[in-house]
């Protein structure tokens, strides 16, 4: 599809709509997307390889430099640097620029601040900067180091937008900013993120790179540990990790919070967190634990306090003197931002402002390769200097050889000049600062001192001279260079330490809800009516101060348990749910209805509750007779509705829910099913399937009836019934060569003297 333009061709020529042509609207929106996405890439997002800045940090540098707002002078409104950029420098939104000015000054986003605040500049909670008018700020230390030579020729000067000013393209300074502050930024089609380093080490990694420019990824490692954040941390990523990180160019690192056990005496103890990880609001962590401790999502936590002054100070107090610093630890890295993840993508635009993802070498020696170009430059600078100032001094020194001439001419002739520079074949400007000397200038004194002048000026253009022409003195002054850079960022110093500590650990574990309860003894307790409640301790089941009930109520299940332990409630209808032994309401009082836990069907009933023991399995059988074994790990539901584990067939019912022995070989369990019609079957369990779910297979066949009991036993101990009665006395049947058939027969009569019950219990 084209578009057609129709304008009148006798108007204007200049008129933009007379140069309108017919053209694809596809291809003419590519090409000013196109346009549009190279102007971002090289012009806001990515920053410079050779000074670490996008377009307008670089402005605002530049517009602070003019003002003089260097560290040793006084402050000066932020509005005012905001109006010099946006009104000389950089035509966009004077917040944005603010914005960006004022994470300059944060010293928890930057490592090395390049701007030096005074006021509200936010905080590490995340709290927004104070309006720009009620700010101040100047340049700090680093700002003049990375700024240092702009007047020495050692880069480019362009036009600003409007063409009134120029602005330098780049800054030559020796400070790494790159690597030291990092950058964030996204693109079109691409993004870079870079975090901060410590300027010692790079200095030593750039420096073992003009010794040995062969030198490999893992040499420069050895210099070059990781990230330095400005709030600290521990980077817990391994070496590997970080090497592969580094010699591609992308990859990330898990930076955890800094924090020790406190003891607070008698037994108890805190969690103090003292540094956290970078680009992390502490007011928003803060948040993050307290509802986890609010939600109940992490029962070993008790409380969140937040001590911090200038320093942070997060103090954790965990649910009891029992448990463990390192699984609490470990829970909150992997709920919280205590843990997070910081990517690397050195993503950068290279001397020829092209955007390249390159390694941590290939990034020093661009930025070596900058500082040798801006070394020549700042001397081939100095020595144009030093041949002018050479060149008037040779001027001087002939007039005062010829002292005498020199003023008979300036006194006798109408146009001395060239009279001067004909006689004694001098330049136009050497005649010219002759003219121009003052007569305190004809000294004996002075004419001694421009010839010390000069000589050291030789000297010095010697020495200029041979710097420019061999790169092995090139490579040597940048490294003395450096040397004297590392003094005032130096390890020993203040603002050099390293703060981010390199601590290889492993990820965070997926700690079990177990682990996070405190194990104390309960007494669970369900009624008839469906109120279940755990009492502390394991209680006597036979007192009568335990198994107090409603009027109209009385016990269905009583056992001992655990605060730790999964409570298994099973229907008749084949739905399992699970309840929580923390969970339970307390035992003052008759409970709560364990409907309001889970959602009970309506009409089912409750079959049996028992702890869900691990590594344990289910003997599973319905009134029809038909069952089958599960695992009770593969039974536990995590939600209210529970879970159907027994089909069931027209109007049968779950009837049978038994543990099978542990501890024992399958061969020697066997199964005893006993009908309605008082008939006994006793077959092998492994006739039985193992199934999560389904109506399993006949244990026993039946004419009329169904199954009255089932159990797993060891068969060789017999089979064991109670005697009935007060005794307590049991019998058993070591002798079962009668009963022992094939699973789904129809079995025979029962020993002698078997409960009329039909139950094995």
């Amino acid at each position: 599809m084209a578009l057609l333009f129709a304008g009148t061709m006798t108007a204007d020529p200049n008129d933009p709509f007379t140069a309108i042509i017919d053209a694809p609207f596809d291809s003419a929106l590519s090409e000013r997307y196109l346009v549009y996405a190279m102007s971002t890439i090289t012009a806001r997002s990515l920053p410079d390889l050779r000074d670490g800045l996008k377009p307008v940090h670089r402005r605002l540098l530049w517009a602070m430099r003019l003002l003089r707002l260097d560290p040793a002078s006084g402050y000066k409104k932020c509005a005012r640097v905001v109006g010099d950029v946006i009104g000389k420098y950089h035509p966009h939104g004077d917040q944005s620029v603010y914005d960006a000015m004022v994470r300059l000054a944060q010293t928890f986003s930057l490592r090395y601040p390049l701007v030096d605040g005074q006021g509200n500049f936010g905080n590490v909670d995340g709290d927004n900067a104070a309006a720009m008018r009620y700010t101040e700020a100047r340049l700090t230390a680093a700002a003049t180091d990375l700024m240092a030579g702009l007047d020495e020729g050692t880069v480019d000067f362009r036009p600003t937008y409007n063409g009134e000013e120029e602005e330098p393209e780049i800054f030559p300074g020796i400070f790494p900013n790159l690597l030291a502050n990092g950058a964030s930024g996204i693109a079109v089609g691409m993004a870079t993120s870079i975090p901060p380093h410590n300027v010692a080490e790079i200095i030593g990694a750039a420096t073992l790179l003009i010794d040995q420019p062969e030198a490999s990824d893992a040499d420069l490692l050895e210099h070059v540990t990781g990230p330095d954040f400005p709030t600290g941390g521990v980077v817990a990523d391994s070496k590997a990790a970080i090497a592969e990180a580094y010699a591609t160019g992308r990859g990330g690192f898990r930076v955890r919070s800094r924090w020790e056990k406190q003891d607070e005496g008698r037994g108890t103890w805190t969690i103090v967190v003292s540094e956290i990880p970078y680009g992390v609001q502490k007011s928003k962590l803060i948040e993050q634990i307290a509802a986890l401790v609010n939600d109940k999502k992490l029962p070993i936590l008790a409380d969140v306090r937040d001590e911090s002054d200038e320093q942070i100070r997060l103090v954790l107090e965990p649910r009891s003197r029992t448990v463990d610093p390192d699984v609490l630890m470990d829970s909150l890295f992997r709920l919280t931002e205590l843990e997070t993840r910081v990517s690397l993508n050195l993503n950068v635009l290279d001397a020829t402002r092209t955007p390249r993802v390159m390694s941590l070498r290939q990034v020093l020696l661009a930025w070596n390769a900058h500082q040798i170009e801006v070394l020549i430059r700042r001397s081939q600078h100095r020595l144009g200097k030093i041949d002018d100032r050479i060149e008037l001094l040779d001027g001087y020194i002939i007039a005062y050889l010829n002292l005498d001439r020199v003023i008979e001419i300036i006194r006798t002739e109408d146009e001395p000049k060239p009279v001067m520079m004909a006689e004694f074949e001098l330049s136009d400007r050497q005649a010219e600062a002759i003219l121009n000397m003052r007569l305190r200038s004809l000294r004996r004194l002075e004419e001694m001192e421009l010839k010390r002048e000069r000589a050291r000026l030789a000297d010095e253009r010697k020495s200029l001279v041979a710097l420019i022409d061999s790169p092995a003195r090139q490579r040597t002054r940048l490294k003395r260079d450096l040397a004297g850079l590392l003094v005032k960022y130096g390890p020993e110093t203040e603002l050099g330490r390293r703060r981010t500590s390199i601590e290889e650990a492993g990820p965070a574990r997926e700690i079990p809800l177990e682990a996070m309860i405190e194990r104390e003894p309960i007494t669970v307790i369900l009624s008839q009516r469906g109120w279940i409640r755990a009492m502390s301790g394991h209680r006597d089941l036979a007192a009568a101060d335990t198994l107090k009930f409603k009027e109209g109520d009385g016990p269905a299940f009583a056992f001992h348990s655990y605060t730790t332990d999964k409570l298994l409630l099973v229907l008749d209808n084949g739905r399992f749910f699970t309840l929580g032994g923390d969970k339970l309401p307390g035992g003052r009082g008759f409970g709560d209805p364990v409907g309001l836990m889970v959602d009970l069907d309506q009409g089912a009933e409750i079959l049996t509750l028992l702890p869900a023991r691990p590594d344990t399995r289910l003997l599973l059988a319905a009134s029809d007779g038909r069952g089958f074994i599960a695992q009770t790990s593969e039974v536990i539901a995590e939600t209210r509705k529970g879970r159907q584990v027994v089909n069931l067939k027209d109007k049968a019912k779950l009837k049978i829910v038994r543990s099978i022995p542990t501890g024992i070989e399958d061969k020697e369990i066997y199964v005893a099913a006993i009908g309605d019609n008082r008939k006994l079957v006793v077959f092998p369990l492994s006739e039985l399937p193992e199934m999560t779910r389904g109506q399993g297979v006949a244990l026993q066949r039946y004419r009329d009836g169904g199954l009255s009991d089932a159990i797993a036993f060891r068969f060789a101990d017999g089979l064991s019934w109670p005697m009935g009665g007060e005794t307590g006395r049991t019998r058993t049947e070591s002798d079962l060569t009668a009963w022992r058939v094939a699973r789904g027969a129809a079995g025979r009569m029962p020993p002698t003297g078997f409960p009329r019950s039909n139950r094995f219990d």
